[in-house]
């Protein structure tokens, strides 16, 4: 199955008030294979929705009536497995902040690369349409935490302490690192993992929602509220609440928040008394909290009511050990997913898991699972090779570590990836023929052995059969 074939599944809605814009998009979403509609408005979309699913929206942010930003807030809100992609000709710094916080999966500005609309349509289209294929298969996905480099084998074993209390935990880490997983970790070894546990991103809802949420509301407490909610606090039951990227939340409500771990009480909007309820809460956050509470942006009494018990979780550069086991579970997970129950899930070649581990992976585990969704589809079930990958194409910016190297560090080390890059691709076009390999980038056999030796290469792990190629040749000894 080809990546158009695949996206031919994918559902996505523009929105956009100039028609000519709209249909612009709508007609080069078309050429992935993606099937495509279009609303003229914020309200029309919401109408579209109710009728329509959809796994994808790209939307403009300036329009008359319920903007765009209104628009994300009410799709994060009331169909949260949808994504979104928001495009503006207005660009800055503090609305992309703004529109990612809202739970945007990407911002582009105009005028903006088709290419670069194409590239983060089918990445986040395929990430889309894998959540709706396990949804559709009733699975839950596979959460249990990997744990082979030491750094992670630290967290599980802090897990387990943890897990038996019923004590507030705080998860601190960057975007992506797997703090959702660790929350459900610590559902699931504690004392009542049979009970609910409850999710919700704070940045995705405005306060009148989150409160809504969290807290409930009585019929009539506002328009739209036809009936009583129960709010996650009440529905726990016992269970476990996690409240994901906290700082999002306003000082205000932080106030709120704070009385019911307080006094385990909450008041549903609209209502005139109070409720007892029964949870234990996990929060998480991907920002330093102390650094928030000296600027006067998160209260103090609620961080440390937070922070009973806190786990750090490490970026993936830095448990590099873990990286195999997870590509190896997300390239299974990926095929069933992506490609059916019994498609044949694809090798990874050597070559390609050296690209992984050293890469320095700044979207942490969530960019590895995306990476890794992509090559399945462009592998077609044979083996995972580097250019299936793509991460050459992000590697333009040196790694944060880099930047305490000295220039002529540096240097060497941006050389060396761009030679292991360009052999690997020599060798992955000629199946490991060396000779061959060497003509096609214009060097010397003896010239690519020595690169191939200084790398660590060996062109054995290309070798096909009938390469041309003597057995005397030999693989390239590793130093």
């Amino acid at each position: 199955m080809s990546l158009r074939e695949f996206l031919a599944g994918l559902r996505v809605l523009v929105v956009d008030d100039e028609e000519d814009v709209r249909r612009g998009i709508e007609r080069l979403v078309r050429s992935t294979g993606a099937s495509t509609s279009g609303a003229e408005s914020g309200e029309a979309a919401l109408a579209h929705l109710e009728r329509e699913p959809a796994d994808l929206v790209v939307s403009d942010i300036r329009m008359p009536g319920i903007s765009g930003m209104d628009l994300l807030r009410e799709v994060r809100a009331r169909r949260p497995h949808v994504q979104v992609v928001m495009i503006t000709g207005f660009g800055t710094i503090e609305t992309a902040v703004t529109c990612l916080q809202a739970g945007a999966a990407h911002f582009l500005t105009k005028p903006f690369d088709n290419a670069h609309l194409l590239e983060v349509v089918e990445r986040v289209g395929l990430e889309a349409l894998a959540a709706r294929r396990a949804r559709e298969a009733g699975r839950a996905s596979d959460r249990s935490i990997v744990a082979v480099d030491p750094r992670s084998q630290e967290v599980l074993a802090q897990v387990d302490r943890i897990a038996p209390l019923r004590v507030p935990v705080l998860l601190e880490g960057r975007s992506g690192t797997g703090k959702e997983v660790v929350a459900h970790a610590l559902h699931d070894r504690g004392a009542h993992p049979e009970r609910p546990f409850l999710a919700v991103n704070c940045a995705a809802l405005p306060d009148t929602l989150l409160e809504s949420e969290l807290f409930g509301h009585k019929r009539g407490a506002f328009t739209g509220a036809h009936k009583d909610h129960q709010g996650l606090f009440a529905q726990a039951a016992g269970g476990t609440v996690f409240l994901d990227e906290i700082p999002s939340m306003s000082l205000p409500f932080q106030g709120k928040l704070l009385r019911v771990l307080e006094d385990r009480r909450v008041r549903p909007l609209g209502s005139v008394k109070d409720e007892a309820v029964d949870f234990r809460l996990i929060a998480a956050t991907n920002r330093d909290l102390p650094t928030l509470i000296g600027k006067g942006a998160f209260r103090e009494d609620l961080y440390y009511r937070l922070r009973v018990m806190t786990i750090r979780l490490p970026d993936l550069r830095e448990r590099p050990l873990d990286i195999p086991a997870l590509a190896r579970r997300f390239v299974e997970r990926a095929t069933r997913d992506l490609l059916g129950a019994g498609a044949a899930a694809p090798a990874l070649s050597p070559a390609a898991l050296e690209e992984m581990l050293a890469h320095p992976w700044p979207g942490n585990v969530r960019e590895l699972e995306n990476t890794i969704q992509h090559a399945v589809v462009a592998a077609q079930g044979g083996t995972i090779h580097p250019h299936h990958l793509r991460l050459d194409a992000r590697d333009g910016a040196p790694a944060e570590s880099e930047h305490l190297l000295s220039y002529d560090e540096g240097k060497q080390r941006a050389i060396q990836r761009f030679q292991r890059r360009f052999v690997l691709a020599a060798l992955e076009r000629t199946g490991g023929n060396v000779t061959r390999a060497a003509e096609a980038c214009g060097m010397t056999r003896a010239a690519l052995q020595r690169i191939l030796k200084d790398l660590g290469v060996d062109r054995a792990e290309f070798r096909t059969s009938g390469d041309g190629e003597t057995a005397a040749a030999g693989p390239v000894p590793r130093e």
